[in-house]
């Protein structure tokens, strides 16, 4: 396989010559109900992505065909699922998708078939989950656990709390029990450990502690305040603490934890929610049937992304339009609109995962690139939205592509009939609203009410929100990612640019940084 910067392939010449024809793209002649039907492509299950009001034709695709057949995005991806090491930085292999089943070959590391283990650490935990739910394992008080808190921080909290949040209207509707809430400390502010620990029970409340090294600085700073308040409660924190880990942290085998449960280093913090870092919290709240489900939803969209064809491949087409529109229309911002309540916290994980994955300027030799790479990713749900920072993205002076999610159905199917339709229905209409009203604009003599439009969105819909719909959805975007990634011809799965403040944090605890800047702003702050 070649490994080539963006600007080296030969099609990427042509992909700049043709910008000066998208100039004068009228999305109020082009955006049509014949272009609505005719530019979805499924992604798996019920979910469809829909790319009508992107600033694109027929010949940009083909281009972009081109783009992929020459970065040979197919075969990397095929190389990434049979083991090849890809995050080339820390010399790993990269392996989330063998989490949700197996697309390749078999993958031994170590003389260590790796799926297997995968396999049987899913087995360990939904098994401990199902006796944690039933009462079989309890705490130190002799009552059934009623909560689980998840300690952990960056991709430990982002992911699993996005998905915990996603499916807990759905599990309510369908009877899900028993009901065991969920509930996460992430930051090291202590503010954040004591309002959790305030609204849970302490006995009847078990700790998932997540750390793939054991020594990342703030979980380990959690745990120990949740151990003195355990402690203090007269309670055996060894009954209330379980942990997720590398089998070769300071952590793993560990007495003190009523039990532990394996990752590897082949799987990236941001992309572990397939993994025990997610499944265990899941399993716990809502039974492991409902993560396994995920999983197939996951492994489903994994098993599409493979198609060559872009016209046929969701993730692989929503790539691709991401490099046409960093690179050739110059728009270095992407916007993420769930308009589902229950996705409140999706925005806020894809952040972490786009600009963690290629929020970065070398290549996988370390050679600078001399072109845009990952773009600024925000987001929140609709119609919420609206109210909030839609004027920027309406009337502003930069134009952000736009990122819809939306369904037919609500999670909860529990509505009420207003002005002659339901709650749902409003949701709905305000979302084709937006679609169409920041790609045609509106003309007005007042410049205060004129909108230029040409504001270039994507439709992601389906039918319900549910675990199958869900995991579909996170690996759609996580694929999106990797193939961007292979585009831009960066390694995807190292975090480098984390690693720096941390390694500061630890001057200013030593009480002698030898930085007198940083010294004046730790004096400032009471350090």
């Amino acid at each position: 396989m070649r490994y080539n910067n963006l600007d080296r392939t030969a099609v990427y010449g042509r992909l700049v010559e043709a910008t000066k024809a998208y100039s004068g793209f009228d999305f109020r002649q082009k955006l049509n109900a014949a272009r609505v039907a005719g530019f979805s492509v499924p992604i798996a299950d019920t979910l469809v992505y829909n790319w009508a009001a992107k600033k694109i034709d027929d010949d940009i695709v083909a281009l972009l065909q081109e783009l992929a057949n020459e970065q040979e995005l197919t075969a990397k991806y095929r190389a990434l699922l049979d083991g090849e090491v890809m995050n080339t930085g820390e010399n790993r292999k990269v392996l989330h998708q063998l989490l949700r089943g197996q697309l390749g070959k078999d993958v031994v590391a170590d003389g260590k078939n790796i799926g297997e283990f995968y396999r049987k650490e899913l087995l360990r935990f939904s098994s401990f989950a199902d006796d944690v739910r039933s009462g079989r394992i309890q705490g130190s008080t002799g009552k059934k656990f009623g909560y689980v808190v998840q300690i952990g921080i960056g991709g430990s909290d982002l992911g699993p709390r996005a998905l915990y949040i996603a499916l807990e209207n759905w599990a309510l509707k369908e009877g899900i029990t028993p009901a065991i809430k969920a509930k996460f400390i992430s930051n090291v502010d202590p503010d954040d450990a004591s309002a959790v620990l305030n609204s849970v029970q302490l006995g009847e409340t078990l700790f998932v502690l997540v750390s793939k090294s054991g020594t990342t600085q703030e979980t380990l700073a959690n745990e120990l305040f949740v151990k003195d308040k355990l402690l203090k409660a007269g309670l055996d924190a060894s009954r209330h603490i379980v942990a997720v880990t590398s089998e070769t942290s300071p952590l793993a085998h560990n007495s003190t934890y009523l039990d532990s449960f394996y990752i590897d280093d082949f799987i990236g913090g941001r992309y572990s929610s397939s993994s025990s870092v997610g499944g265990v919290v899941l399993s716990l709240a809502f039974g492991p049937a409902v993560f396994k489900e995920f999983l197939a939803g996951a492994h489903e969209a994994d098993r599409g992304a493979l198609e060559p064809d872009i016209r046929r491949n969701a993730a692989m087409l929503d790539a691709l339009i991401g490099v046409w529109e960093r690179n050739f229309l110059g728009l270095p911002y992407t916007a993420v609109l769930p308009y589902s309540q229950a996705l409140s916290r999706f925005p806020a994980h894809l952040q972490q995962l786009d600009m963690e994955s290629n929020g970065k300027r070398v290549n996988r030799d370390g050679e600078p690139v001399s072109y845009a790479t990952g773009p600024v990713v925000f987001g929140e749900p609709g119609t919420n939205g609206q109210h909030s920072f839609y004027q920027l993205l309406h009337q502003g002076t930069d134009i952000v592509p736009l990122q819809f999610i939306g369904f037919n159905e609500s999670q909860l199917d529990d509505d009420v009939v207003v002005d002659g339709s339901t709650s749902m229905t409003k949701l709905k209409a305000n979302l084709a609203a937006q679609i169409v009203a920041f790609a045609k604009g509106q003309d007005d003599i007042n410049p205060n009410k004129q909108f230029t439009g040409g504001r270039p969105s994507s439709l992601v819909y389906g039918k319900r929100l549910t675990p199958r719909v869900l995991g579909s959805l996170l690996a759609h975007f996580e694929n999106k990612v990797m193939f961007q990634g292979f585009v831009w011809n960066l390694n995807s799965f190292d975090q480098e640019g984390v690693q720096l403040g941390k390694i500061l944090t630890k001057k200013v605890l030593s009480g002698n940084s030898g930085d007198d800047a940083l010294d004046a702003y730790s004096k400032l702050l009471g350090c």
